[in-house]
């Protein structure tokens, strides 16, 4: 029998050889693996497939060589406790996974069930939350759920008491009023930090609408700058992937600090030029171009890519248009030409004030 430390310590007595899951997780999994063959029981809490050992020991396993047996979940320990619906709360497993992926979710009206790694992680969390703007939030702590020790505490992010909190412990949020995160593309420029180098609203709205994410597809963004782009796509759904290739160091760790503040900490962020950065990445279903578009680029995108990836390469100056117009007359697609006037201050009146126009190729290869 194999589990951690406090489960074994409920099955006093037993005649089977027990081992402690060690730490790293993953060495666990080490340690069933080398028992296959072999009668094995693990414990795990809950449901072991919502956030649970189960998922990743069943990929290491034929279907025929585990059974599993679910208990509640902590998560409907939780609605349980609470009367909230499960179906219009959000659920987040934060063991080992960082506090700004709740980012996205923050927003007047929700309800969010998060699990902790520990009870430290409260004061982690409240200090977050806090940062973010969701002070008055307010947080369920929730205790060993379902057993002797059960407690649930109740406070505001920014009056958490000194208090201790014990392992295993969830926390229920409702955020309250604050910053929501817009859920359309073309955020607001100023939710990224920029050194300037940025598609702004307008145009990155037009371009997630050029590119036209889909579930469980990748995007290359090409020339990142700060990483708004490929952000936006991973806003869009869970299930997307991005990889945002920068040739500047400062730039690459700007768009590395803006995924993870945004709660897409799954960006990947590649310091290289194209095309040699590209050529050891995974195969992408749509491909951003926002700059450094050179003859050379567009010849290894358009002979390299994959029959059916979608390519979106934006311009602003006239050889970059150049180049989109003549790659437009060989493979098809669609030029677009964007002209954004905003209304400014123009002596004691207003005037429109013109933004450079771009120039917009897309075109499925």
């Amino acid at each position: 029998m194999i589990g951690p430390p406090r489960h074994l310590a409920l099955l006093p007595g037993l005649a089977a050889e027990t081992v402690a899951w060690p730490v790293p997780f993953s060495d666990g999994i080490d340690l069933v693996l080398a028992r296959r063959g072999e009668p094995t029981v693990v414990l795990a809490s809950g449901d072991p497939f919502w956030f649970g050992a189960g998922t990743a020991l069943a990929r290491h396993l034929a279907p025929d060589e585990w059974h599993a047996l679910p208990g509640p979940s902590t998560f409907s320990l939780a609605a349980g406790r609470l009367g909230w619906p499960l179906e219009s709360t959000q659920t987040f497993g934060l063991h080992a996974a960082p506090l700004t992926r709740l980012r996205p979710a923050l927003a007047p009206g929700a309800r969010l069930i998060a699990l902790l790694r520990d009870g430290e992680a409260v004061a982690a969390l409240a200090a977050f939350l806090t940062e973010a703007g969701f002070g008055g939030a307010t947080l369920h702590v929730l205790e060993a759920l379902g057993g002797p020790r059960e407690r649930i505490t109740t406070v505001t992010a920014d009056s958490l008491p000194g208090t201790a909190f014990a392992h295993p412990v969830a926390v229920a949020i409702e955020p309250g009023p604050g910053p929501a995160l817009p859920r359309t593309p073309g955020r607001p420029d100023d939710w990224f930090e920029s050194d300037g180098q940025i598609t702004k609203s307008p145009i990155r709205a037009l371009t997630l609408a050029a590119l036209a994410p889909r579930p469980f597809e990748r995007l290359w963004d090409i020339g990142g700058g700060s990483g708004s782009v490929a952000i936006e796509w991973l806003l869009a759904d869970p299930s997307l992937a991005a990889i945002s290739i920068e040739p500047r160091a400062d730039r690459a760790a700007r768009i590395r600090a803006n995924a993870d503040r945004l709660g897409v900490d799954r960006l990947e962020v590649v310091t290289g030029s194209a095309p040699g950065a590209l050529e050891t990445l995974a195969e992408p279903d749509a491909v951003f171009v926002g700059g450094g578009l050179s003859p050379a680029l567009l010849d290894w995108l358009t002979a390299r890519l994959a029959k059916g990836t979608r390519l979106v390469a934006n311009a602003v100056t006239l050889e970059t248009e150049a180049l989109l117009t003549g790659a437009q007359a060989r493979h098809g697609g669609e030029l677009l030409r964007i002209d954004i006037a905003r209304a400014a201050p123009l002596a004691s009146r207003r005037g429109w004030k013109s933004a450079y126009p771009i120039t917009q190729w897309s075109v499925t290869l």
